[in-house]
């Protein structure tokens, strides 16, 4: 299981975002609690399709020291395919297929 983000390239509120997805759910919760980002910053379904955080790019720095794998837009798109819910049905634990 991997852990992946992509540029902070995403202007909002006066600083540049990032988003931190990853293979399976849990691993995703796990890793931004080490990186001590609170759970209710967490975006997933029902209000998006793909389970991610957003980041700031001083966040983005400290989670690739931390581990995540540093991704190109198009990377993290096929991420982003592999792990969102399809319209109408729920998400297990386990989002992507190994």
């Amino acid at each position: 299981m991997a852990v992946y983000v992509d540029a902070a390239i995403w202007a909002w509120a006066g600083r540049k975002w990032c988003h931190l997805l990853a293979d399976d759910q849990e691993e995703l919760h796990r890793f931004a609690a080490r990186m001590g980002i609170h759970r209710n910053c967490y975006q997933g379904p029902p209000k998006t399709s793909a389970p991610h955080y957003d980041l700031t790019g001083f966040e983005r720095d400290r989670a690739v020291r931390m581990g995540a794998i540093p991704s190109s837009r198009a990377e993290i798109l096929t991420v982003f395919r592999r792990v969102r819910e399809p319209r109408g049905k729920k998400a297990g634990h386990r989002l992507a297929a190994e």
